[in-house]
């Protein structure tokens, strides 16, 4: 095994499973052609290979919403995600039924209002909202919405209230939110229609027709490895949290996912890591997805923008299909990590969840 280096500072446990973990494997290098041969691509130590485990896509059962007065108003943060759509329901067999939906980012915070489908409009939209708001001991500074079908109406009602509102595919809590809802409630509901599910998710299309465009060449990172991380150093206990993630940002874990699964990722080392950082944290970075046919490593950004970030030889395109594997055992679960090279603590590290296209 080889001697892991140590700086004289301080450094975050984050940091050093990172360094330890980079000094496992081979990156592979950034370029117009990508064609690095098999010797530098990526490797995963057997370790991490073999520590990967079916894990169980579906969620906690859910929880009843529970009323603004009954929450523990200090767990509640001030990142909230919107969704106002028409669920898989008639109502009285004739007309949809339509819901908005405020969550936070933690999923502490569960509010559900029946919109009528005579109504559905930004004006009570906003309506809607603000009462929630005035309600609420903890008022949002952000508001994010991922559903690109709604994007108009939720933009406008947004625009009149006093908050930052964010097209983003960053709604983990809220899509968490949907999956129970979509497993667990709307089945149990008279007029359930299960046709009418899968249609209006993010972009709003049936037909994914997006190309990924080059990332800027300031931002490229000159390495690339992809790793994976224990799923117990991001469950309570773990050390990984909020204030060694730099701008980074943590989406919520699933309790019920088994704590002695690893979480696939990617760590981009670049000397522009406070710049590359910055900006992905901008620009809601959402996401990273190997597409294997066209052996490209795409990051997801907004509701619907694709950047490219690398071309995949034969060997990288055997590491990216591990790292959609193990994204898929966890739900989607995966992560990105920024930083100037093996020893320095991350510019930016986002947990992330590839978000389902049905909801």
């Amino acid at each position: 095994m080889n001697a892991i280096k140590w700086s004289s500072r301080s450094r975050s446990s984050l940091t050093v499973l990172l360094c330890t973990l980079l000094l496992s494997c081979v990156t592979f290098r950034s370029g117009s052609a990508f064609t690095s041969p098999p010797s530098a691509a990526v490797r995963h130590s057997n370790s991490v290979q073999s520590s990967i485990i079916a894990a169980s896509s579906s969620l906690s059962s859910a929880s009843p919403e529970t009323a603004a007065k009954e929450l523990n108003w200090d767990k509640v943060t001030d990142e909230w995600e919107l969704d106002c759509y028409s669920r898989p329901v008639l109502v009285d067999g004739k007309k949809k039924l339509w819901e908005i939906l405020l969550t936070d980012s933690s999923g502490n915070m569960r509010i559900q209002r029946v919109l009528p489908s005579n109504k559905v409009n930004s004006r009570e939209v906003r309506r809607v909202v603000e009462e929630i708001i005035d309600d609420s001991e903890v008022k949002p500074s952000t508001i994010r919405f991922f559903r690109g079908a709604m994007f108009n109406m939720i933009n406008i009602a947004l625009s009149e209230i006093d908050v930052v509102a964010r097209p983003s595919r960053c709604t983990f809590a809220l899509a968490q939110w949907l999956e129970e809802r979509n497993r667990d409630v709307y089945p149990k509901m008279d007029g359930y229609r299960p046709t009418m599910g899968g249609v209006g998710g993010i972009g709003g299309t049936f037909l994914d027709i997006r190309t990924a465009v080059k990332l800027p060449d300031a931002l490229r990172g000159e390495k690339y490895a992809f790793v994976g991380l224990p799923l117990a150093e991001f469950m309570e206990g773990g050390g990984i949290d909020d204030s060694n993630v730099g701008v980074g940002r943590l989406a919520p874990v699933d309790s019920t996912l088994p704590a002695d699964s690893f979480v696939q990722g990617v760590v981009i080392l670049t000397p522009r890591a406070k710049a590359l950082a910055s900006w992905l944290a901008g620009t809601e970075v959402a996401g990273l997805k190997a597409d294997l046919r066209k052996r490209e490593l795409v990051m997801e950004t907004d509701i619907d923008n694709q950047y490219l970030m690398a071309k995949l030889n034969d060997e990288q395109r055997r590491e990216a299909a591990v790292f959609e594997e193990g994204k898929d055992a966890l739900g989607g679960l995966h992560f990105i990590s920024v930083q100037k090279d093996e020893d320095d603590d991350p510019a930016g590290f986002w947990l992330l969840r590839e978000i389902p296209a049905n909801l």
